[in-house]
């Protein structure tokens, strides 16, 4: 049976998110059939002001993960 998985993280942390996901794959042993990802754009914040792209203060952008895989007999 197909499923998927969702992973979420942030740019800062990206190190983390790829560990948990290797972790996850690893453990379940599933049989993956395709992952896709999406950076979520970020927008100045408040105190950026108009100094334009390069020189405003941006906060982290949203990471999403997203896991199509096979179920693999007895996992949960």
């Amino acid at each position: 049976m197909q499923q998927i998985k969702l992973f979420k993280g942030i740019e800062h942390n990206l190190a983390d998110l790829e560990d948990e996901i290797n972790t996850w794959l690893v453990e379940s042993q599933a049989e993956v059939l395709q992952i896709a990802g999406n950076i979520a754009p970020q927008s100045a914040s408040s105190k950026a002001g108009a100094s334009g792209l390069t020189q405003g203060e941006f906060p982290p952008s949203d990471i999403l993960v997203v896991v199509l895989y096979k179920r693999p007999p007895g996992m949960k």
